[in-house]
């Protein structure tokens, strides 16, 4: 049919594109020819004579064998760019709330990678995610298995005194999460389920292979689905961004350009929240402003020779870290023990001696101004201006001494699915369900519900008005409750409609 390039939305024209390489269909943008030659025509054609006939002659030639192609490539690469560039707006927002997702934080997890065959991975990990067993169990098999399974898990959680169990949401994740919860377990731990998507790629790379040289995938990829939900930003760094699956057609667009725009975004996420320079992976140090890959290894090098860094000064002794990359790096890099409560928060150590005059001012430590409100109340910012240290700056300082190292991201909150829906065959059409947003596109939102297949909720389904971006109203890892509308078992489809508030 045909169609107005204008009118075609940027994930249509990369569907048509992709259809049109594989060969499914045939795409031609050309405007309609017989407007065309007319309006060359008018231009280019005087009288009626012979020689006038020569000319349209040539005119529906060129146009033909020449213009219309050249036209066509035109709009082809502009469309391209167009789409391209929206794709990836979208590809990166989706990845800042993925690496932005809320973190547990430093608590004994014990993590399982759902199998049905091969059995269910378990790995225990402490509270700063290091590995400390990894086993097997078989709950899905025999009864003996099933019971065998649940000793260990018991074992396991009163061992290591296990507060939450992570769980893959892979094949028999449900099945794994509804075995769990039969179970009476010590300390009586969180089963939460952890998207694991992008954890094979990493327990196939050489960065897993660099930490767990002397265990195999199936360990490396629990570990990862543990320390995903220990920390979303610090173990999402390891995979390629492209890897991690944030978007639809992302193998269409410019991959150069992609890879681009999503490093960008991985360096902008992990510097807004900071990073501990005692715990920090090589691969996350790697994205801290001015680092890089060398240096990154230099400081885990460092590390593991010295100890823990002590202060912000001693980074200065890794080799090769200058002045320069230090004025880059340090203000995003945190050490939560220091005994300079300046070295534990995001203010620059250039802006050190404005924090220690703004205490001398006030009769008091920076630890005190630190804690007690009262005092910081007081304090006149536009004392403190100079030609290098404006009011912008002077007011980021005292925000963050308000809270010193506070990170960005919100609390993490315990979600759970609907314990009656495990299957595609548990879905009724009507079904009011809890469920988890994982990708957001131009054209919907898809949700994950617990049923090993994602939901679409189409833009049409999202309010009482027309959505035109979807990304306003929903974003990646948002709970949300969505209505069942149609369950299609053939084609494994599900439509759902975003339940919106009475108040909203």
């Amino acid at each position: 049919r045909e169609e107005p390039v204008s009118r075609i939305p940027s994930h249509r024209m990369l569907a048509l594109r992709r259809g049109e390489n594989e060969g499914f269909l045939s795409l031609s943008i050309r405007p309609p020819e017989d407007d065309a030659l007319v309006i060359i025509e008018e231009a280019y054609v005087d009288g009626r004579g012979p020689a006038s006939e020569q000319v349209v002659l040539a005119v529906a030639d060129s146009y033909k064998r020449l213009l219309a192609p050249s036209m066509e490539n035109e709009i082809r690469g502009e469309s391209k760019e167009q789409a391209d560039s929206e794709a990836i707006r979208v590809f990166c927002r989706n990845l800042t709330e993925l690496l932005m997702a809320p973190p547990l934080g430093h608590k004994s997890v014990l993590a399982v990678d759902p199998g049905f065959r091969t059995g269910c991975k378990t790995v225990a990990l402490d509270p700063q995610g290091r590995l400390l067993e990894h086993g097997v169990i078989f709950p899905h098999n025999s009864d003996g298995e099933r019971r065998a399974a649940a000793v260990e898990v018991k074992a396991l959680c009163e061992k290591y005194r296990v507060r939450v169990i992570a769980v893959g949401n892979g094949t028999a994740g449900r099945e794994t999460e509804a075995f769990l919860h039969e179970l009476t377990l010590p300390g009586k731990p969180d089963i939460e389920m952890v998207n694991e998507s992008g954890a094979s790629v990493y327990s196939a790379s050489e960065t897993a292979r660099e930490e767990f040289p002397n265990h195999d995938v199936t360990v490396r990829g629990a570990v990862s689905i543990g320390r995903r939900l220990m920390d979303p930003l610090a173990e999402l760094v390891k995979i390629e961004p492209n890897a991690i699956g944030v978007g639809q057609y992302q193998h269409d667009v410019d991959q150069a350009a992609l890879k681009r725009a999503l490093d960008d975004t991985v360096l902008s996420c992990v510097n807004r929240v900071g990073v501990d320079i005692n715990t920090a992976s090589r691969p996350l140090l790697t994205y801290v402003a001015g680092v890089g890959p060398a240096l990154a290894k230099a400081m885990v090098e460092y590390r593991d020779a010295n100890g823990p860094f002590r202060s912000r000064k001693e980074i200065l002794k890794v080799p090769r870290l200058g002045p320069k990359v230090f004025e880059q790096a340090a203000g995003f890099l945190r050490i939560p023990d220091a005994a300079n409560p300046l070295d534990r928060s995001a203010v620059h150590p250039e802006s050190y001696h404005v924090v220690e005059q703004m205490a001398r001012d006030q009769e008091c430590t920076v630890e005190q101004l630190i804690t007690d409100p009262a005092r910081r109340e007081t304090i006149d910012l536009n004392r403190y201006v100079t030609a290098t240290v404006g009011l912008p700056t002077l007011q980021d300082i005292r925000d963050e001494l308000e809270k010193p190292g506070r990170d960005p991201r919100p609390p993490f909150v315990p979600f759970h699915f609907d314990d009656g829906v495990k299957t595609l065959e548990d879905l009724k059409a009507g079904q009011e369900l809890p469920g988890i947003v994982t990708n957001v596109t131009a054209f919907g939102a898809f949700v994950d519900i617990g049923v090993h297949h994602d939901g679409l909720v189409h833009k049409s389904q999202m309010g009482r008005r027309y959505v035109n971006d979807p990304g306003s109203i929903l974003r990646v890892h948002q709970r949300i409750k969505v209505r069942v509308l149609e369950v299609d078992l053939a084609r494994q489809r599900i439509s759902l409609e975003l339940i919106i508030p009475p108040s909203a």
